[in-house]
């Protein structure tokens, strides 16, 4: 890798609106965020499952299927 050339790779924190802190590596620095894994639905289970049964459902009975 050439000198001088890279920007600075160095620890810094992220704060999420939901009070969750970590720390990774960025460039940037410190990073505030509206969302993170702790409260995101998909990574906690509370995502809501869309019924895609009486959707289908639906169409047959549309076009006589």
């Amino acid at each position: 890798m050439k000198k001088g050339i890279h920007p600075e790779y160095k620890i810094s924190k992220v704060h999420c609106a939901c009070g969750n802190t970590f720390e990774t590596h960025t460039v940037v620095g410190d990073l505030k965020v509206e969302i993170c894994s702790e409260c995101h639905p998909f990574f906690t289970g509370k995502q809501k499952l869309v019924d895609s049964a009486g959707r289908v459902e639906k169409f047959r009975r549309k076009y006589n299927r």
